[in-house]
């Protein structure tokens, strides 16, 4: 059943070897469990109901990727798309998280119709790539600030704006404590590094008194909260086009970036370089995130972390089923996840800050038409607290800068048309 299911002689695997990168993969990426709840919370959301519609969403989209598109990468809600859920949407816009989730499943619903109409090869291919880079790395900054925000290591000030906070704190120790055993032990080359992490902290943190202990094992909490509780309504009004099109945006990039890294990785690309099967990876993709705005969680995204599962042999669906299986497993160890402090999650966001920040590396740096969008979208989304206006004035300076250079060469339609929208977005609205 399994052979006729997901080829696994035509890919030259077996269900062993398909089984032990499931594992690997899970392991590497099973942080979002503890990270995304806690996140989420901050928005005035239900830890544990957010902790049963992260493990069932990540479930889900693991399952379509794996029996539909047959390919063996595993599907979670995003880092970086649930800080902007938080952080940008409903405390800096004041939008509710129902609005939230709204714009969430709406930007799952715009991705399905993109996908089916091939519209998306049609954005992200004309999008420079250098804006690519920029804003994975702004991201990347973002999420660090978060990391040194909640840890406490970074505080906010009347003077400087912000400026150190008192770093002989418990959690501040313990934050930088977590990011070095990630270090350390992803640099032996040891799966699960982030989780560790995560987990010894917690450990620590109840052995010190600072965390109550609760258990490890129960029944899933009610789902109950957040449950189909999204606002469609509040989410088509003007001001939530752009958050919108952030969700949208941000997604369209992962989930390819993610798709052609771990394609590369396992020698799945066809001989044109291009990847079979790519409208029901994104199909995936897209119903994974309507179903997780429906259950009650942020965008649902492929995960780059599958380059590790298919590191271990991984070359079909199956692995990505095995996940799924996995995340369903996790539900009956919500107490472990709620007793999960935010100095704990630091260590981890930091850590995913660097690798998204290494894209920075791909630009040139001699061109300065090139450099300076890139830094603009970069440092604009921690400064702002917003991967969307990161975007916004990235595609503004990157048309601004070509146009002042005389470089018109280098710019498309669909660039300028985006510009154009952000600059009527900031005037206007």
């Amino acid at each position: 059943m399994l052979q006729k299911l997901f080829q696994l002689r035509e890919h030259e695997t077996n269900v062993k070897t398909e089984i032990i990168a499931g594992i690997t993969t899970f392991l590497t990426m099973a942080y979002i469990i503890f990270v995304n709840p806690s996140m989420l919370e901050a928005a005035g959301m239900d830890n544990g109901s957010v902790f049963v519609a992260t493990c069932l969403a990540a479930a889900i989209g693991c399952f379509i990727m794996g029996f539909v598109a047959n390919y063996p990468i595993a599907l979670a809600p995003g880092m970086g798309l649930n800080a902007f859920f938080t952080y940008t949407v409903v405390m800096e816009m004041g939008y509710s998280w129902e609005v939230a989730l709204g714009g969430v499943f709406i930007s799952g619903v715009v991705f399905v119709i993109m996908s089916l109409f091939k519209v998306r090869e049609w954005i992200v291919d004309s999008i420079p790539m250098s804006l690519r880079y920029g804003i994975a790395a702004g991201i990347g900054l973002f999420l660090a600030i978060i990391a040194l925000k909640n840890a406490g290591i970074v505080v906010d000030s009347p003077a400087t704006l912000v400026t150190l906070g008192d770093i002989t704190t418990f959690p501040a120790l313990m934050a930088a404590l977590g990011l070095f055993i990630i270090v350390g032990l992803t640099h032996r080359g040891i799966n699960g590094a982030v989780m560790i992490s995560i987990l010894a902290i917690t450990v620590l943190g109840v052995a010190f008194g600072d965390i109550a202990y609760h258990g490890i094992v129960s029944m899933p909490p009610s789902l109950a909260p957040t449950f189909m509780q999204m606002d469609l309504s509040g989410a088509l009004e003007v001001g939530m086009i752009s958050v919108i099109f952030a969700f949208l945006f941000v997604d369209l990039f992962d989930t390819s970036g993610t798709l052609i890294a771990v394609a590369q990785r396992g020698g799945l690309l066809d001989e044109n370089g291009k990847l079979p099967r790519l409208g029901k990876a994104l199909l995936a993709d897209s119903t994974a995130t309507m179903a997780g705005a429906a259950l009650g969680t942020s965008t649902t995204t492929s995960y780059v972390e599958s380059t590790a599962g298919v590191a271990a042999g991984g070359r079909t669906g199956l692995t990505a089923v095995v996940v799924g299986i996995l995340f369903l497993l996790a539900l009956f160890f919500a107490p472990l996840a709620g007793m999960v402090p935010a100095y704990a999650t630091a260590g981890a966001l930091f850590y995913v800050a660097v690798l998204m920040m290494s894209s920075l590396i791909n630009i040139e740096w001699e061109d300065l038409t090139e450099a300076v969008p890139v830094v603009v979208a970069a440092v604009m989304m921690p400064l702002t607290f917003s991967i969307a206006n990161g975007i916004a004035f990235g595609f503004i300076s990157y048309v601004a800068v070509k146009v002042f250079a005389g470089r018109f060469k280098d710019l498309n339609l669909s660039v300028v048309a985006l510009a154009a929208l952000f600059v009527v977005k900031y005037a206007f609205f």
